[in-house]
């Protein structure tokens, strides 16, 4: 292994506490092959532009570097023939770009969730990164939350301090303490799948919230809150058939899988 190669990995290893390198620096004369999907759809990349942000890639095409045989058969390869095309598109268009196309619909989320688990795949923290701040953006500026089976997506997805299902999980949070209901196909999705039920729980604990301002149903002196709208804990918004989140019961923990499709949640501000 040369003394290029040895830097390359050094510094994908520490590039995310570094300025990132300029790009044509990372563009030299050693290429590799990617084919992707069933139909192996062929990539041709500059080989240390793509170690430089994955080390999951790195670790493979530097460890090829030592295999006297691979190195005379010219270009290294790898295959990912379980992933699809579109996504790995949007990763390539990334790495040369340094650019993600902002959603303008909710329909463009998908993609994007696509790409950011491709992304935790390889192990490419800047670009996982980018792609959350999009999604953040989008729910911000239109003033929507995750839907359901966004959330559930993510979930079936990810592992735990997941920096997407974090994410995620904080704003349904804010969805439900700043609301007076909870839409009927989260309350059943909630009662199946305790543990995203924990985890917006434990959202709302790391808010910190001042204990004044918490109505406290011990003491009878005090307006408790829990009249205020006349619901109590009952308080489940039943379909009325103008939600704007798919009204789908039969969603929990077997309906993780489901896909990345979903319409978001308008926030109290715009209802």
């Amino acid at each position: 292994m040369d003394n290029q190669t040895t830097q390359d990995q050094e510094q994908t290893q520490g590039h995310e506490q570094k300025k990132d390198k300029p790009l044509h620096e990372l563009l030299t004369q050693s290429l590799v092959d990617i084919y992707v999907g069933p139909e192996s759809t062929h990539w041709t990349i500059h080989e240390r532009l793509l170690c430089y942000y994955s080390p999951f890639f790195s670790s493979i095409f530097y460890a090829d570097d030592k295999n006297e045989e691979k190195k005379k058969r010219g270009n290294k390869s790898y295959g990912l023939p379980d992933e699809d095309d579109y996504p790995f598109e949007l990763l390539v268009g990334w790495l040369y770009s340094k650019s993600i196309r902002a959603p303008s619909t909710e329909k463009d989320i998908g993609p994007l969730l696509e790409l950011y688990l491709l992304s935790d795949k390889f192990q490419m923290k800047t670009l996982s990164t980018a792609v959350v701040e999009h999604v953040r953006d989008f729910y911000h500026n239109t003033s929507t939350y995750p839907g359901l089976r966004r959330v559930q997506y993510i979930y079936a997805e990810t592992d735990e301090d997941n920096e997407m299902r974090e994410m995620m999980v904080s704003s349904v949070a804010r969805q439900f303490t700043t609301g007076d209901k909870i839409p009927i196909h989260w309350a059943e999705a909630l009662q199946r799948n305790g543990q995203l039920a924990v985890d917006i729980i434990r959202a709302i604990q790391q808010w910190h919230i001042e204990e004044r301002s918490i109505p406290d149903a011990r003491d009878a002196s005090e307006a408790r809150g829990r009249h205020a709208n006349g619901g109590g804990f009952s308080a489940i918004e039943r379909d009325n058939g103008e939600s704007t989140e798919t009204a789908d019961t039969n969603l929990g923990v077997e309906s993780l899988n489901s896909g990345a499709s979903d319409a978001p949640v308008k926030s109290d501000a715009e209802e």
